[in-house]
């Protein structure tokens, strides 16, 4: 169960130094053209441009496709996809689907946990065909409007699969998997209880990152709603199940010009911590945490969204892959009620 925690900022006091590297050598991807269903590149886009590298050195992202048609997909209750997570499986498990999961749901009613698999982060990816690996229905555990937004994690530890999703938008559970398709329910592992005022708690993504001085193995970061405005929350533990919060937001949004924040993603680079998230801009925005999550340096817009399809002004809830040397970015496209999965590429 969660437990809220004092202030982060009264508690962990190690500084964290705010030197930010330079430019990253990055491998361009190679002239072959991606293998990615539904759209191909927005006109006048030239594969492997070289393009400015974002803040803090992170590359800059084009999209290439997406990983399937939604048109044809047996699954689509609603015509909306959310929140992707993609996973490397084929050192993880004996004959795995394809060697990559990518997990990801519809978020109205009734939502539904889903699973597409393909050998290449590339693409193209296909439909298990028994989605939704989770519904918004599993007795006696939870009877629910919906359920969403996927993130899995692989604990080597005990060699299972610890999924995080949530519903209702008040309630983040897990469920874990030796096979990363067939779950089995372990409990609420957060509410809007551990956040003092909070109506929301939810989008949570999980990461191995130890905070000195914690004695934690994993982070998780999340949208709170407090106040009437989502910002970005977070909490920590030592086996990702039992979780304490701290009740102060990590990132907040005024310093980005917005009203709103969702969708987080935790990076490492330059020997620090990064939060990536979107803002109800339509932009994705970068800040700084530090190792110690006690930071929040803005470092401004992470990634822009196309003004077309899919992105439509909007691209949120980011994953990231590498796959052969080469970074990929997985993410929500489109304005909510019709949004799909998106594939982009670090040039």
């Amino acid at each position: 169960m969660s437990e809220p925690l004092l202030d982060r900022r009264g508690l962990l006091r190690a500084a964290v130094g705010a030197g930010v590297a330079g430019g990253l050598g990055l491998a361009l991807p190679g002239a072959a053209t991606a293998a990615l269903a539904e759209t191909s590149a927005p006109a006048g886009a030239v594969a492997g441009a070289v393009a400015a590298l974002g803040p803090a050195g992170f590359p800059s992202y084009q999209y290439i496709g997406t990983p399937f048609n939604k048109a044809s997909l047996r699954y689509n209750p609603t015509n909306e996809l959310i929140f992707p997570c993609v996973r490397g499986m084929y050192d993880k498990i004996a004959s795995p689907l394809g060697r990559y999961y990518l997990y990801y749901a519809p978020h109205d009613a009734p939502g539904g946990i889903c699973l597409a698999y393909g050998d290449s982060l590339g693409g193209p990816f296909t439909e298990y065909p028994n989605n939704p690996i989770i519904s918004n229905t599993w007795s006696p555990h939870y009877s629910v409007s919906h359920v969403s937004s996927p993130h899995v994690i692989w604990n080597a530890a005990n060699r299972q699969f610890h999924m995080y999703f949530h519903g209702e938008n008040n309630t983040t559970r897990m469920a874990w998997s030796t096979d990363g398709v067939r779950f089995t329910y372990h409990g609420t592992v957060l509410t809007t209880a551990a956040i003092p005022g909070a109506t929301e708690a939810s989008y949570a993504r999980v990461f191995e990152h130890a905070v000195p001085g914690l004695g934690n193995r994993y982070v998780m970061i999340f949208m709170g709603v407090t106040g009437g405005s989502r910002k970005i929350f977070w909490g920590w533990s030592s086996d990702g199940k039992s979780w304490r919060f701290d009740p102060t937001p990590l990132v907040s949004p005024a310093p980005d010009g917005q009203t709103d924040l969702s969708g987080p993603h935790l990076l490492k680079r330059n020997g620090t911590a990064y939060v990536v998230y979107h803002g109800n801009s339509g932009n994705m925005f970068l800040t700084e945490v530090g190792n110690a999550f006690d930071r929040e340096v803005h470092l401004g817009v992470f990634h822009r969204p196309l003004t077309g399809a899919p992105d439509r002004g909007r691209s949120a809830a980011p994953s990231f892959g590498t796959d052969g040397g080469v970074e990929y970015m997985f993410y929500e496209a489109g304005q909510r009620s019709g949004s799909t999965i998106a594939v982009a590429r670090a040039v």
